[in-house]
């Protein structure tokens, strides 16, 4: 008999859109084992901030070409107001519990044997392990961002709101229900000792497991979507490529920054070319226009489906964002593991524990985070002997490799069928 799984993830929508993507590499994985996997999102995509569809008034569900399904629930618009993604929050979770009343009353389909519920919400995470007890079926809380630690590490002066501690309550709360913990940073169990809750949340029940990037499709999609850009053509630059967000948290005016410097040494062989969007991406090019720069370049969205091939187009992958106290934990975007299947040396602009570059020789990791490291870098690798650079990039495809999504769905499986 098929094991029901229902995955539950409020901002994996355009992921779901896309065909392509951490969460919808899971389901597909688990399709392909005989399981029969059901996503719950919200209606409203996190990344374009654009409805998939506003006309019905709950839900709706759509089946996936990899034979899962997927179903979108209603939430509410939200663009720069803190208020309004607040309210999403909880809109989605309401919705959620309205919604999975609805699927699993005759004759809907019967409830699911193991719920699986992903942060960074954690009222998606509550709510998951509220179906759970309701269902009298297991749990797996997968953490993806250290929420509301990671607030704090952005914002520190939020640390003395009257809602801090209520939140930190709340987050150790969900690792105590949880029956078991998938911890996307090698060190998540550390985190948990660290806040002083190893009394409470059992560490034998913590979890890592890697994001991971599907190997086999990135491969398939360099060849079957290959990306012209002019300045990824130009073979008489040295390119460094940034894909993900523009916002705040990601930093790159200090990007803008290092360009400056490069510019100034007279270093004219160096370009910075950012695919992405976000709530900071017009400052920056106003900045970049302002300064009469041309060695870093924002060029807005690209498709998902794109970046394998602007990857492999790059001399180096650009791994950047704001420097914080939890890198000691470890690394977790998902953009790390498509630049190491890149197989291009790539430049992390700041320091992690755990460091998987530094270890596996895979490019260059800086201590200190300022402009001109990261120009100094950049220098650095654009005049490396072709022996060094050659291994570097041998060196971030091999990890990729060992990191494929199906090998991460093995330890996923076995977590889930150990409950």
């Amino acid at each position: 008999m098929k094991k029901k799984l229902w995955l539950i993830h409020q901002h994996c929508t355009r992921v779901i859109l896309d065909e392509r993507g951490h969460h919808y590499w899971i389901v597909k994985e688990l399709a392909q084992r005989g399981y029969e996997p059901v996503v719950f999102c919200s209606n409203f995509d996190h990344y374009s901030r654009k409805f998939v569809d506003e006309s019905n008034p709950l839900f709706f569900e759509r089946t996936l070409p990899c034979g899962a399904k997927c179903v979108f629930i209603r939430s509410n618009a939200y663009h720069n107001s803190g208020r309004d993604y607040a309210r999403s929050l909880f809109l989605f979770y309401r919705n959620l519990m309205k919604v999975a009343k609805i699927y699993t009353t005759s004759p809907a389909p019967p409830p699911p044997d193991i719920i699986l519920a992903s942060s960074p919400s954690p009222f998606v995470v509550a709510a998951g392990e509220k179906l759970a007890k309701k269902f009298r079926v297991p749990c797996v809380a997968e953490i993806r961002d250290l929420w509301p630690e990671s607030i704090f590490a952005y914002f520190p002066q939020k640390r003395n709101k009257w809602y801090a501690k209520f939140l930190q309550n709340y987050e150790r709360k969900i690792y105590e229900r949880a029956d078991a913990i998938i911890m996307t940073w090698a060190g998540g169990a550390d985190y948990i000792v660290d806040q002083g809750w190893e009394s409470t949340v059992d560490l034998k029940k913590v979890h890592h497991v890697a994001h991971g990037v599907d190997i086999e499709e990135f491969d398939q999609l360099v060849k079957e979507r290959p990306f012209f850009d002019p300045d990824l053509a130009d073979k008489t630059h040295f390119k460094a490529v940034y894909t993900g967000s523009v916002r705040f948290v990601n930093n790159l005016g200090m990007c803008v920054d290092a360009a400056r410097i490069l510019r100034d040494r007279g270093n004219d062989h160096i370009r910075i070319l950012v695919w992405g969007q976000g709530t900071e991406l017009d400052a920056l090019r106003n900045r970049v226009k302002e300064l009469g720069l041309t060695n870093i370049v924002f060029k807005g969205l690209a498709d998902r489906k794109n970046i394998p091939s602007i990857l492999t187009q790059s001399d180096c992958a650009l791994l950047h964002n704001t420097s914080t106290v939890l890198n000691k934990y470890g690394q977790s975007q998902n953009k790390f593991y498509e630049y190491l299947a890149a197989a291009k040396p790539i430049l992390m602009t700041y320091c992690v524990g755990r460091s998987v570059i530094k270890k596996e020789g895979c490019g260059i990791e800086l201590d200190q985070q300022t402009p001109e490291s990261i120009a100094n870098a950049l220098e650095k690798l654009e005049k490396l002997p072709r022996e060094e650079y050659d291994a570097m990039a041998a060196n971030a495809r091999r990890v990729g490799e060992s990191l494929d999504t199906k090998f991460q769905m093995e330890k996923r499986i076995k977590i889930i069928e150990d409950l």
